[in-house]
């Protein structure tokens, strides 16, 4: 003890008369008080009738006649009754606390490994002596308090069915959702059967005759098409029986679709043995016959398909989402595909549509994606009424097995508890006891409409691919491997010993399989020739060969565009807006009446009601998309003098007329990667709905990489997948850093090709209105990216009068604004975005008449015929500056040089005028960057191109 607090003790001690040494002279003085105030000194008796004045002080008795009564007691002999009740009151609360140890911990001692590769781990709370409790006991009837089997129970029947139920093939973890309700429902799910299952007969033959299938093909493939890569299934086969319980099931239960994503392992057996894929397609597949109208196509192990199978409720239509090699990265574009599915069968609570995710237990634990997915389940923008979500647990991770370098946590599913989701995990020895989870964890995703997960423990039995040799990294887990007779085996020995197969009739079925397999027949899954007549969606106006410059009227009469404007500005009877805000709507009825310009906010609010009020739904979503990381949009408006958390808040475009589309704009949740994997999934699967995701600074999307290259840039020339997203990605030069300025242009024109994509650049109100608009006018569904600008938009030099909305369209190219002696013009200085106001500033304040400004409003596809006309339209210029905000080795230069040295005439010269090359896209400091900006503007317009405009711009390329 140090010396302050030493002497402090010691200050207490020699001060304090309730130190206490004293306890026994002031409870004496006490009880004399309490029987007469008067019989004890006047400072004594200040102090307790201090105490007894205290609030919330009860009146006390003394406590001496109480004490000589329990003293008595033994004499009266009721002493033993007492301390019996007491111990087995005692034993009550222990017993008790067993059952809700197995609750809790019961996983940890369950069997849940195939391969029985490490001893059973001793989980003190689990034994009854840890609470006391004996064999003595075990014959003792209690309370079972919440257990689920009878209200009261000997401790010895206690025991079986939390053993049964908890330490078995089966572990659940659930104890820590906090609603009650949800444990108590599982709880009578697990507890009310005790990992029993009492399935029929034909039940189990039908799941021998999926593991059957399951396995056989596998080794039909391996001998068929030897050293060929499939990610083979061994191992983990009972995947098959589960899937098809699940849906089964699930078609029972009335739901008319289901939309699976998953990796490569397995995903052929899950084609052929589930969706009904024709083994002859799947072997054309492996001998190299490919669809000829994809210019790249992909690998078998990463092919979508879909298809009705038959189900106790009917025809339930299934589709498994295209993927890519990048595991988890599909999690969220099947949340935005079943999202779509449920508006178009205006399934508000999820039950006609189920998604199902089937993770890899390496990825589940290690990919960020997955977590972020989990965030959006019960978010309202992306909830999708609960996911079943399965992880084939296999134990390994490419080479990696050891639990010390895999996970930080317990289990690969642990990340599932962030959102209070129920985890059961099965041996996938017991093809009975998955069933039995499979059939808990659907109901619980259909009753209580959240996530669940079945965590199915199997293992690889070859390497991470076919051509892998695991031995090398993993013989201590092989050994096992190798010894483990496969769990279709074991299952069949099982049903014969209990006389439900003949003894031959397991090799029959492999037989019966094999030579369907030769024949290329489905024999196992046929799916159904004729449609479910559910909802679907028809793609085929936007399959064709359409050019990307048809002709489409996206303009929009005066009378009507007023007649919107009204809803759009009109406030609700006692709503208080932000007087901020209230400017804004005022400013915008007069933007209708044609007394203001039109602004940016305002030309993109009219391009969503018209669209609205045509037929096509509106979804809108990102990080502050219902105000706009700019303030310029205001989509949604909030009462000022709202009382109540839930309530004030009111969104004009849904509120135009009676027969409008839909409109949902939405502030995310902040991540990039599941959000846009999210609207990409959900624009696959809905052409005719207007989905935009915007980046709350146009290179935040970096963060959402994966999904771009994967998915948007090449998913047509892969799979043949269709999409009409808009990317809405802010960018323009103000002197914000490196991380708020650029969006990063030049990536996306790195990825054009094949006409995958649109870039777009628009520097004015209308041309917005007009893109977003022939966004969903043509018959062309291809992905739109738009870099969108920041302070242009409240500009009135972007702003735009009613007639470019009412007569014109968008223009890939727009010319020189000014009047100029086109004779005289020497140069024309190209440019795209907000680099033209700067330019055409400096070039009036200069008095400049020989220097013609066009601007490259679509960047790709480039429009050559636009491009040329202006090229033609200045017959005596022989210079061409191709001018931009961003470093030599960013933005646009690098990828349209080409194409605009392709136009020019004989005899004229391509130059440049742009910051140096730099590795970060723009300068933190304000000062670099003005001295920069001015740099770049002198330099579009210098006598001599020879000079060159920055230290270090001529060498850029070589950077």
């Amino acid at each position: 003890m140090n010396a302050p607090v030493k002497n402090y003790m010691q200050a207490m001690r020699d001060t304090s008369q309730l130190f206490g040494m004293n306890d026994v002279f002031i409870e004496g003085l006490y009880e004399d008080y309490l029987a007469n105030p008067d019989s004890v000194p006047d400072e004594w008796r200040g102090y307790f009738d201090a105490l007894q004045a205290t609030p919330g002080a009860v009146h006390e008795i003394a406590h001496s006649p109480i004490q000589r009564a329990f003293a008595d007691l033994p004499q009266a002999g009721v002493c033993g009754v007492f301390i019996q009740e007491a111990d087995l009151e005692r034993k009550q609360v222990r017993v008790l606390q067993l059952i809700n140890a197995h609750r809790f911990l019961g996983v940890r001692a369950a069997n849940l490994d195939p391969l029985n590769r490490y001893p059973k781990i001793e989980v003190p709370e689990l034994d009854p002596a840890f609470y006391g409790l004996m064999e003595a006991d075990m014959d003792t009837t209690f309370d079972t308090g919440s257990l689920v089997g009878g209200a009261r129970m000997t401790l010895r029947e206690i025991l079986r069915l939390v053993r049964q139920t908890y330490c078995g093939s089966i572990g659940a973890e659930y104890m820590y959702i906090s609603d009650v309700a949800q444990k108590r429902w599982i709880q009578k799910r697990l507890e009310g059967v005790r990992g029993s299952t009492g399935y029929d007969a034909a039940l189990r033959r039908r799941i021998l005759e999926r593991l059957t299938a399951a396995e056989t093909l596998e080794r039909y493939l391996h001998t068929k098409y030897v050293g060929q890569k499939r990610f083979s299934l061994e191992g983990g086969e009972t995947l098959i029986p589960l899937l098809d319980h699940l849906l089964q099931r699930a078609g029972g239960l009335g739901v008319q679709e289901a939309v699976i994503g998953m990796a490569h392992r397995g995903r052929l057996n899950v084609l052929v043995n589930i969706l009904g894929k024709q083994p002859r397609m799947l072997f054309a597949e492996f001998e190299g016959i490919h669809a000829e109208h994809l210019t790249s196509g992909d690998v078998k192990y990463h092919q979508g398909f879909s298809a009705d199978i038959g189900t106790p409720g009917g025809a339930l239509h299934v589709a498994l989402a295209f993927n890519p090699s990048h595991l988890e990265i599909v999690d969220p574009v099947v949340e935005g595909s079943v999202r779509a599915r449920q508006h178009r069968l205006k399934d508000i609570e999820g039950e006609k549509v189920l998604p199902v995710l089937i993770h890899g237990d390496a990825a589940f634990a290690g990919q960020g994606v997955v977590m972020e997915t989990l965030a959006m389940s019960q978010t309202r923008g992306y909830r999708t009424g609960g996911t079943v979500h399965i992880v084939v647990n296999n134990q390994i991770g490419f080479t990696a097995s050891d639990l010390r370098d895999t996970h930080s946590s317990n289990y690969c599913s642990d990340v599932a508890k962030m959102i209070g989701a129920p985890i059961f995990h099965v041996n996938a020895d017991d093809p009975e006891a998955v069933l039995l989870i499979t059939e808990i964890a659907l109901d619980y995703r259909m009753t209580q409409r959240k996530d669940v997960v079945i965590d199915l423990v199997c293992f690889r039995k070859l390497g991470h691919n076919e051509q892998d040799e695991p031995l090398v990294t993993q013989p201590f887990m092989y050994r096992f491997v190798r010894q483990h007779p496969g769990t279709r085996a074991l299952y069949a020995q099982r049903l014969a010993g209990e006389g439900v197969i003949q003894a031959d009739e397991a090799d029959a079925m492999v037989t019966n399989y094999r030579k369907a397999m030769d024949e290329g027949r489905n024999s196992i899954q046929p799916a159904l020739k004729k449609s479910s007549g559910r909802v679907a969606t028809d793609w085929t106006q936007f399959k064709g060969d359409t050019a990307w410059n048809v002709a489409v009227d996206t303009s929009v009469p005066l009378e009507r565009l007023q007649q919107l404007a009204i809803p759009l500005t009109t406030v609700p009877k006692g709503f208080t807006l932000h007087s901020r805000v209230q400017k804004i709507v005022e400013d915008r009825t007069a933007m209708a009446r044609g007394d203001l310009l039109l602004d940016w906010g305002m030309a993109e609010t009219l391009a969503y009601a018209t669209l609205l009020t045509e037929g096509y739904p509106v979804r809108l979503s990102g990080q502050d998309s219902q105000r706009g990381t700019f303030f310029h949009r205001h989509a949604t408006w909030h009462d000022q003098q709202r009382t109540e958390r839930y309530a004030g808040a009111y969104t004009p475009l849904q509120h135009l007329a009676p027969e409008q589309a839909d409109f949902v704009v939405i502030d995310s949740l902040l991540s990039e990667e599941a959000v846009l994997g999210f609207e990409y999934g959900y624009s696959t699967a809905e052409p005719d709905s207007l989905v935009l995701w915007e980046a709350q600074f146009g290179d935040f999307a970096n963060g959402a990489q994966v999904v771009i290259d994967q998915f948007i840039a090449s998913g047509e020339v892969k799979w043949g997948r269709l999409c009409g997203l808009v990317m809405l990605l802010p960018h323009g030069y103000e002197g914000q850093g490196a991380e708020h300025s650029s969006g990063r242009i030049e990536r996306y024109l790195q990825l054009c090709a094949d006409y995958n994509i649109q870039v777009c650049n628009p520097s004015n109100a209308a041309q917005m209105f007009h893109l977003l608009r022939r966004q969903m006018l043509r018959p062309l569904r291809k992905p739109l990216i738009v870099f969108t600008p920041k302070s242009l938009l409240r500009s009135k030099d972007a702003a735009s009068p009613l007639a470019e909305f009412t007569q014109g369209k968008f223009q890939p190219v727009i010319a020189e604004v000014d009047t100029l002696d086109v004779a005289k013009v020497r140069r024309i200085i190209a440019c795209s975005g907000k680099v033209y106001y700067d330019l055409h500033a400096a070039r009036r304040a200069k008095g400049i008449a020989d220097m013609a400004i066009i601007r490259i409003e679509q960047l790709y596809p480039f429009p050559h015929h636009d491009f040329a006309a202006q090229i033609a339209a200045y017959p005596n210029a022989t210079e061409v500056v191709w001018c931009q905000e961003e470093p030599g080795n960013q933005g646009a230069w690098h990828r349209l040089q080409h194409y605009l040295l392709r136009h020019l005439r004989k005899g004229m010269r391509l130059d440049y005028a742009l910051r140096p090359s730099s590795a970060a896209p723009a300068a933190g400091y304000l000062a670099v960057h003005q001295e920069q900006q001015k740099a770049v503007i002198a330099a579009a317009f210098r006598d001599d191109l020879d000079i060159k405009p920055n230290p270090g711009a001529a060498h850029h390329e070589h950077h």
